[in-house]
C-alpha cells in the first residue's frame, strides 16, 4: 500500500489531495502544528486520516513524523501563504516556506532516501516576469518576501535531486481557487463579499488593484497534477495552470451577475489593499505538463467562479437562518 505524509492538509490543497489519495485506497497522514484547531479549509479532515504532530520550523518533530509513519510519497503544500503578509513577517515567512522546505528534504536524505517528494512551487517565483506565458524555464525574478522563499525552496529541490540523487518534483502553481479557499484571499474574499451583500449583512466590499490579472484554476484539479508527477519514472518540475488570464473585474463581473447584482454599486479601491510591489501578469504554460504527464485543468472559469458564489449563498444563508 502506497502511503503519503502531507503537510498542510487542513488547507484547501491538502484538503482536495487527502480525498484524493483516499479513493486510490492510500494510507494518508497529515502534518498538524495545532492540534483541536479547526481546519482552515472548513472541510473536516476524514477520521482514515492520522495526524501528526509537526511543524516545518522544528526539524526533529519532521524527523519523528517521517520515521514513523514511513511513507513512500510526501506532499509538501504548507507555506505562510498569504503573499501580503510576508512584506509584514518576511523572516517567518521565509523560515515556514524556505527553510522548512530544506529541513523536509534533509529528513528525507537521511531517514529514507526512496520516498518521492512533490513540492508546492509557486508562479510567484516568476514575479515580474520577462516573459509570457511563463514556462518551466521562464527566468525567475521574484517581488515578495513569499516569492523569494518559494524560489529558495524550488532551487533547494532541484539541488537536492542532482545532488542527492532524490525523486523531488516541483509543482509550479499559478493561483487555484476553491469554496475551500480561506477568506483572506482576494477570490475568496469576493465570493463571500457577494453572499454577504445579497443577504443584506453589508453593502460593500474593499478590495485592491482591480487591474490586478492572474491565471485561475480549480484546486481539484490542480491536486490531480501533483500525484501524477510522483507517479512518473523519473523527477521533473511542472507548471501547473490553466493557461488563461483574466482580470479581476472579470471574476467581479461574473460573481456578483452571479446573484443578481452590479459590482460597481458595491466595489471600492481601498489603498490598504494594494501590495508594496505587484506583479506583471502571469500565465503559465501547461504543455510540458499536458504532453508528459496527460494532464490539463477540466472546469473554467465562469464555471468555477459560480462554484464558489453558490458554496458561500449557502454557507451565508445557514448564518442568516441560526
Amino acid at each position: 500500500m502506497k502511503r503519503a505524509l502531507i503537510t498542510g492538509i487542513t488547507g484547501q490543497d491538502g484538503s482536495y489531495l487527502c480525498e484524493l489519495l483516499l479513493a486510490q485506497g492510500y494510507a494518508v497522514a497529515g502534518l498538524n502544528e495545532a492540534p483541536g484547531v479547526p481546519p482552515p479549509s472548513g472541510v473536516p479532515v476524514p477520521d482514515a486520516v492520522e495526524l501528526i504532530v509537526g511543524d516545518l520550523r522544528d526539524a526533529e518533530s519532521l524527523r519523528q513524523a517521517v520515521a514513523g509513519f514511513r511513507p513512500t510519497e510526501i506532499y509538501n503544500l504548507a507555506a505562510m501563504s498569504f503573499v501580503a503578509d510576508s512584506f509584514n513577517a518576511p523572516v517567518a515567512s521565509c523560515d515556514v516556506t524556505g527553510m522548512g522546505v530544506l529541513r523536509l528534504l534533509e529528513v528525507v536524505r537521511h531517514t529514507d532516501p526512496s520516498i518521492r517528494f512533490f513540492q508546492a512551487s509557486s508562479s510567484e517565483i516568476f514575479g515580474k516576469a520577462s516573459e509570457a506565458p511563463q514556462r518551466e524555464m521562464t527566468p525567475f525574478s521574484p517581488s515578495s518576501p513569499y516569492g523569494v522563499a518559494k524560489l529558495f525552496a524550488h532551487q533547494m529541490v532541484i539541488t537536492y535531486r542532482d545532488s542527492h540523487n532524490l525523486f523531488a518534483c516541483n509543482g509550479i502553481l499559478f493561483n487555484h481557487e476553491s469554496p475551500r479557499r480561506g477568506i483572506p484571499f482576494v477570490t475568496r474574499k469576493i465570493t463571500d463579499g457577494v453572499a454577504r451583500i445579497k443577504h443584506g449583512l453589508t453593502g460593500q466590499l474593499s478590495l485592491g488593484n482591480l487591474d490586478t490579472e492572474r491565471d485561475w484554476g480549480f484546486a481539484g484539479d490542480y491536486v490531480r497534477c501533483m500525484h501524477l508527477m510522483l507517479q512518473q519514472d523519473t523527477p521533473d518540475d511542472y507548471v501547473i495552470a490553466s493557461g488563461q488570464t483574466h482580470q479581476l473585474r472579470e471574476f467581479l463581473d461574473i460573481a456578483f451577475a452571479h446573484v443578481g447584482l452590479k459590482w460597481q454599486d458595491h466595489v471600492v479601491v481601498d489603498p490598504r489593499f494594494l501590495r508594496p510591489s505587484d506583479i506583471s501578469t502571469m500565465r503559465g504554460d501547461i504543455g510540458k505538463a499536458r504532453a508528459r504527464l496527460g494532464w490539463e485543468p477540466t472546469t473554467a472559469f465562469s464555471e468555477l467562479v459560480a462554484i464558489m458564489v453558490d458554496a458561500d449563498m449557502q454557507r451565508v444563508s445557514a448564518e442568516v437562518t441560526k
